[in-house]
């Protein structure tokens, strides 16, 4: 099955002709980061619940904590921090999952995801309540939407999400993955997520998230959240509690911040990128969409502004992304082994939830990694393979180092922001037609 729906290295080169490969270098990315360091993060999120507003709820009362993002670098430290400070100012506090339909929409499944992120309830020093019941908290307005909140928060005193801000991959807004997303999403379990992303196709969570928070913010005591923002190496950097009052504005702020720190490709416009895996663990979609540029799977939704890419060739998974091909529609070409590593079913079930079913297309699958450069570099128009703009990297998140053809490697060499690593060579490949050389990061 698989051979039957691979194209063979000779056929790609009867196709393309004659192409030259580019030589290629290594680049490293200079990045001036500034993260906490470990030892202080619990403390510091200790000290971010004091910005909260918790002046109406009694000694003693129960705060529910929201929390279940993956990914998030010290989340074990700094939910057990926010433990810690909300219980020095004389309250109760529980952890209750905020992830939505994660974890097999089942409470069990979502204790058993927060445990695999490090959260249990001996690491974070408190109780763990959670279920899939949800309770109606309103709806919105105009389109009279309903509004889910998990049934355990809602008994609480006060409500805390605590989440890394960040933009999304499936759309732009002014708030996009952080505190309002975890409060809509999160919070809401699978009723609330499934509600979400319905309606997310006629509506578009830009819109809809803000006018949801809004409507949980009036009906429910969420004393503020705890946000996160980390750096270009996925390191926490910022902490900071946000309080209810002007809490859409700051995540706003923040959510530009995240912005500037996220890791970019250092070049907007490329003729081929290379991405050697591709994984849940790495992004939502499987390559990150502000990355690589390409959102054309979404509805209703535009395109990231950056990057121009002609041609995107993915050669595998993460270990950790167990087959989930979420976003492999973006790419133009696949190595077999995506083919041979995908799983279909659990692929499908998470493009149907998300309304994004175009972001599992399977691109044509080729033999070996010189089959997928030529044909790439076969496909780019009148380009000369050795003047080629060709960026080779790890995913989408480790950015910092990367292969990148002689063309690249000179325009490095003018700017403050790069540093040439090694210099340009003849690419080589094992007798399998295989890159020789390992991933770059």
């Amino acid at each position: 099955m698989i051979d039957d729906l691979t194209v063979s290295e000779s056929t790609v080169r009867t196709a393309c002709g004659d192409v030259a490969l580019p030589e290629m270098g290594v680049l490293e990315q200079r990045w001036e980061t500034d993260p906490i360091a470990p030892e202080s993060v619990a403390d510091e999120a200790a000290a971010a619940v004091g910005d909260l507003e918790l002046e109406n709820v009694p000694a003693g009362g129960e705060v529910a904590v929201g929390a279940g993002s993956r990914g998030i670098d010290n989340l074990p430290e700094i939910v057990g921090g926010v433990v810690d400070g909300l219980r020095e100012r004389g309250y109760e506090p529980f952890v209750f999952p905020a992830m939505g339909s994660h974890g097999g929409a089942t409470a069990e499944g979502q204790r058993e995801k927060l445990a695999t992120l490090g959260v249990t309830e001996e690491a974070i020093g408190c109780e763990i309540r959670a279920t899939m019941d949800v309770v109606t908290v309103g709806e919105t307005p105009e389109r009279e939407v309903p509004v889910y909140a998990d049934a355990h928060a809602v008994e609480a005193d006060a409500i805390v999400p605590v989440n890394r801000i960040k933009p999304h991959t499936d759309f732009g807004g002014d708030v996009e993955s952080g505190l309002s997303k975890m409060l809509v999403i999160g919070m809401g379990k699978q009723r609330g997520a499934k509600m979400a992303h319905d309606w997310a196709v006629d509506w578009s969570l830009r819109n809809m998230l803000p006018e949801i928070t809004d409507r949980l913010l009036e009906s429910l005591p969420v004393a503020g959240g705890i946000a996160i923002v980390e750096d270009q190496h996925d390191e926490t950097t910022h902490l900071e509690g946000v309080p209810p009052s002007g809490f859409l504005e700051r995540e706003a702020e923040l959510l530009e911040l995240a912005w500037e720190l996220m890791p970019k490709l250092p070049f907007e416009e490329l003729d081929v990128l290379v991405v050697d895996q591709l994984g849940k663990d790495v992004s939502g979609q499987g390559m990150d969409t502000n990355v690589t540029g390409r959102r054309h799977f979404t509805i209703n939704e535009p395109e990231p502004e950056t990057a121009e890419i002609k041609r995107i060739f993915v050669r595998g998974f993460t270990e950790k992304t167990k087959g989930n091909a979420m976003g492999m529609g973006q790419a133009d070409f696949a190595h077999r082994d995506v083919l041979a590593g995908l799983d279909w079913s659990k692929s499908l079930i998470n493009a149907i939830t998300a309304s994004t079913v175009r972001g599992v297309r399977l691109p044509p699958v080729v033999e070996t990694d010189r089959a997928g450069l030529i044909a790439s570099l076969g496909t780019i128009g009148p380009v000369p393979g050795e003047d080629a703009r060709v960026l080779r990297v790890t995913d989408t998140m480790r950015l910092k180092r990367c292969y990148a053809s002689e063309p690249l490697v000179e325009a490095a060499r003018e700017r403050e922001d790069l540093r040439v690593v090694a210099e340009p060579a003849p690419l080589e490949f094992d007798d399998n037609g295989e890159f020789a050389a390992a991933s770059p990061d």
